[in-house]
């Protein structure tokens, strides 16, 4: 009898799941295809082909796919390699708490290019991945002038405190907020435009407002003090090593391909004023899928002639990590933290650590998210291209999970928590 085997068949988003095809005819190619429906309807497939071993099995986890999405040993290729039916789609879970991704995996004993409602598939498996694990606790956070999700983990804390901010799509996003308190953090994810009633675009950066969300966050009974980490992706990363530059609450910061000067509007603390560089729209560049490719708009000679753009890292207090991708396409974000990583040198300093990960894209997110290589922005009348190789940018996101956590876990307070 061919079956498919799944364990664990309901886990969390970031853990592996093992997949096994048994009962086969020794020697014979398969196709095992994964299909997941968003909470918009929209559909994500992958597909790849497998020859049977002489004892009629196929192993994801040792063996090597011959063809399909991706070739080689991957043992959760089906699940990074997932790609938009209808192209430009991000895929991203809204609601965290209430429902899991469910990923059909089918089994078909020939090689499937295309699909056919006639053909059914000899052994089929649903898997259930889930963004919040047991116990974890979501809190609506309206105070003052913050807004976001508060996730707390089980138990009595108190927790190391985490605030997680995402990039120029703005509203709120609680993916890795959810996942980084399923593993002890308490972690406020933090919107700061396009959201309730936050402004509606991001006209300047007022570091007061994200002061007010570190204080809140530091001012919780189950939050371990003296201070909090950041983490944050694109301008969000802009955000986050400013913070680590003024704000004293700050000890620990992950910038994800992010910038190390103030872009396109200017930030304000207090009395300071950062006049931004402005990006030159001249020098975009349309890519051959018809996506535009922001990369070639900030170099080093324009970070040179904007010196008084550059943030002054070297006064960061606290930890600085430095995540990369070296196929970024909205930024030469290798680049920018390189400069970050020598102001930092040039000032006796050795507080700040870089990642960098050849083919790996702008939007690294935790392990086992497919790699969202172009998809549309508010304000855009094309898609924007993030750029990354699948494969390598699926090894990038696993590596780099595990390192933030290690990071945060090594430089935030420690805690009676359970890390």
């Amino acid at each position: 009898m061919i079956q498919l085997i799944v364990t664990p068949s309901n886990a969390l988003a970031d853990e592996p799941v093992s997949i096994r095809a048994t009962g086969l005819p020794p020697s014979q190619i398969v196709t095992i295809k994964a299909t997941l429906k968003d909470e918009k309807e929209k559909l994500f497939q992958s597909k790849a082909f497998y020859k049977a071993n002489e004892a009629g099995e196929v192993d994801v986890e040792r063996a090597s796919a011959l063809g399909g999405d991706y070739v080689g040993v991957h043992p959760m290729g089906l699940f990074w390699s997932l790609k938009p039916k209808k192209v430009f789609q991000r895929l991203m879970k809204k609601d965290v708490m209430n429902s899991p991704f469910c990923i059909t995996l089918d089994l078909y004993d020939s090689v499937c290019l295309v699909d056919s409602a006639t053909i059914r598939p000899k052994a089929c498996q649903m898997v259930q991945r889930w963004f919040a694990g047991p116990g974890v606790q979501r809190k609506q956070i309206r105070e003052g002038r913050v807004r976001g999700a508060l996730f707390l983990p089980p138990g009595e804390g108190p927790f190391p405190g985490i605030i997680d901010m995402f990039g120029s799509v703005g509203g709120l996003i609680e993916f890795r907020a959810s996942l980084l308190a399923s593993h002890g953090f308490a972690v406020l994810a933090l919107a700061y435009f396009a959201y309730e009633d936050l402004p509606d675009k991001l006209l300047e950066t007022d570091l007061e407002y994200f002061e007010e969300a570190a204080n809140f966050l530091l001012a919780h009974p189950k939050i371990q003090q003296p201070g909090i980490g950041v983490i944050s992706v694109s301008k969000g990363a802009e955000i986050g090593l400013a913070m680590a530059c003024y704000l004293k609450q700050v000890v620990a910061t992950v910038c994800i391909n992010g910038p190390s000067a103030v872009l396109d509007i200017p930030l304000r603390y207090g009395d300071l004023v950062v006049t931004p560089i402005q990006q030159a729209l001249e020098r975009a560049q349309v890519h051959a899928s018809g996506a535009l490719c922001f990369r070639p708009f900030i170099g080093d000679p324009r970070i040179k002639l904007n010196p008084q753009s550059i943030l002054p890292v070297e006064k960061a207090q606290g930890w600085l990590l430095f995540i990369v991708g070296e196929n970024d396409e909205c930024l030469d974000s290798k680049a920018l933290a390189q400069r970050a990583m020598d102001q930092l040198h040039s000032h006796g300093r050795s507080s700040g650590r870089m990642l960098a990960y050849p083919g790996a894209g702008h939007l690294i997110e935790p392990p086992y998210s497919p790699c969202c290589f172009a998809s549309w922005h508010s304000g855009l009348a094309n898609p924007l291209l993030w750029g990354g190789d699948p494969t390598a940018h699926a090894a990038a996101q696993e590596h780099s999970w595990k390192e933030i956590q290690k990071f945060f876990k090594q430089h935030l307070p420690q805690s009676r928590s359970k890390l």
